[in-house]
């Protein structure tokens, strides 16, 4: 008799997880009540960073002259009503999508709200299902506050943009951690005016220090007001205007307001500590590094665990699960593996070991930064802001960290996490061939520098 799986929720944790006991021969069910693909897919990662591909455009365009293609006198229009149907069409097709290939799998797709009833038992709606193992990948939602409640129309959580029909004509963003940041990028490089009020002394204050910095000096530079130290105290509406109130008495007005204050787990009402799971401050699910919970049988993963909130994460520690619980080969999770970007307008990559953890002491490590603007393929393309910066570990220079900044950091911060995941040298980093000129020959090129620290 094959191994009985339920899983709660469809987002990346769960479907990964549910192609991976599907792969090994278990019965697997997924119980989910928002759609296939979870926020990842439906109202997160997939629609911002579509509507991050055009902002993107808008920026490159916006610079053609530099590169001498002449825009006309009218510029260029955005339609963001068109912008928006094509975020959640590509969405829906993404959902589609994973949906057909669990079907093709063999994974029972159940739609509703699934609650445990025990360790070993899933109850939706009248039906119980029995199951060997079960794994919580409910994911979160959009925090709030009592003082500013979001009306759909123009106060906004990051699930809410992609209703809007008309370009705002002035833009509030209330939180400078990555959703925020990444929101108040996209919409400034669609000519949004954009005021992104920020409570740290600097934005993205859990980020490298010095990527901060350039992505800070940038915005301000097109155009962003940015207020920091600024705590909200509330936002209101009136008509068609928005008020931010700042507990200093400030007052901020605009057309709309995004409110990125943080997530909160969708761990409420599960059945989840009746169950045996115990629960971490804020309603998280505490886990240990292969995902499981303090309840035998009981896996969780995703941001319903507040490990490290990205779709990659959530979608290993789903995979780690079934690996576990299966019997199959597995690697703890190492989140100093784990590379990330934030999809600003520059993009800012990372893996390992930062900067922060080296200034503390917490690692030894060398380091070496290179600015883009000496990249002769940076220089082709009027790429004048960003850098590359490689740490290891003097004697035996072993790869312990990067950061990139720049254009399609996301793609550029691939060879140095590689480097980290396989403990290469910064000399076996440099020695593989870049093309000429590419922006990734400023990897190898930081890597040959890491070089002079152990020939000293």
């Amino acid at each position: 008799m094959s191994d009985r799986v339920v899983i709660l929720g469809g987002g990346p944790g769960g479907y990964e997880a549910a192609l991976v006991a599907a792969q090994l021969g278990a019965d697997v069910t997924v119980v989910d009540s928002d759609g296939i693909g979870g926020s990842a897919v439906l109202t997160d990662c997939v629609p911002s960073k579509t509507l991050i591909a055009t902002a993107e455009l808008m920026a490159e365009v916006s610079s053609a002259n530099e590169l001498g293609v002449m825009i006309g006198e009218g510029g260029i229009r955005v339609d963001l009503a068109r912008i928006n149907q094509r975020v959640l069409q590509l969405a829906a097709d993404q959902s589609a999508d994973i949906t057909r290939r669990l079907g093709k799998e063999g994974v029972q797709v159940v739609a509703g709200r699934g609650r445990l009833d025990g360790p070993n038992r899933v109850v939706v709606g009248e039906t119980t299902y029995d199951a060997d193992a079960v794994l919580v990948a409910t994911g979160a939602a959009p925090r709030t506050l009592p003082s500013a409640q979001p009306d759909g129309e123009r106060i906004l959580t990051w699930e809410q943009v992609y209703g809007m029909q008309e370009v705002p004509s002035e833009l509030i963003v209330v939180g400078s951690g990555v959703t925020g940041a990444e929101f108040a990028s996209a919409y400034l490089n669609l000519g949004v005016p954009v005021t992104l009020v920020s409570s740290r002394d600097r934005v993205l204050p859990g980020e490298d220090a010095d990527a901060s910095a350039v992505l800070e000096e940038v915005s301000i530079r097109r155009g962003m007001k940015l207020l920091s130290k600024s705590r909200m105290e509330s936002v209101t509406r009136d008509g068609d205007t928005v008020t931010v109130t700042l507990t200093d008495g400030r007052a901020v007005q605009g057309s709309h307001c995004i409110l990125a204050l943080g997530s909160v787990p969708n761990t409420a009402d599960l059945g989840l500590e009746e169950a045996g799971v115990i629960l971490k401050d804020g309603g998280f699910v505490n886990v240990d590094r292969v995902s499981r919970t303090s309840a035998r049988g009981v896996y969780a993963a995703g941001d319903c665990t507040g490990v490290l909130m990205l779709a990659s994460v959530a979608a290993m520690q789903g995979r780690i699960a079934m690996w576990h619980f299966l019997g199959d080969a597995v690697h703890p999770l190492d989140l100093k593996k784990v590379s990330s970007n934030v999809f600003t307008a520059p993009e800012i990559a990372t893996v390992g070991w930062s900067q922060e953890a080296v200034n503390a002491g917490e690692i030894q490590a060398e380091t070496v930064t290179l600015t883009l603007s000496g990249n002769p393929r940076a220089k082709m393309q009027g790429v004048h802001d960003g850098f590359v910066k490689l740490f290891c570990r003097p004697g035996t220079g072993i790869v312990v960290g990067g950061v990139v900044v720049g254009p399609r950091a996301s793609e550029l911060i691939h060879p140095v996490s590689i480097a980290v995941a396989e403990s290469l040298t910064a000399d076996q980093l440099a020695q593989a061939f870049t093309v000429y000129p590419s922006m990734s020959g400023s990897i190898a090129e930081a890597a040959r520098r890491l070089h002079r620290f152990r020939a000293d």
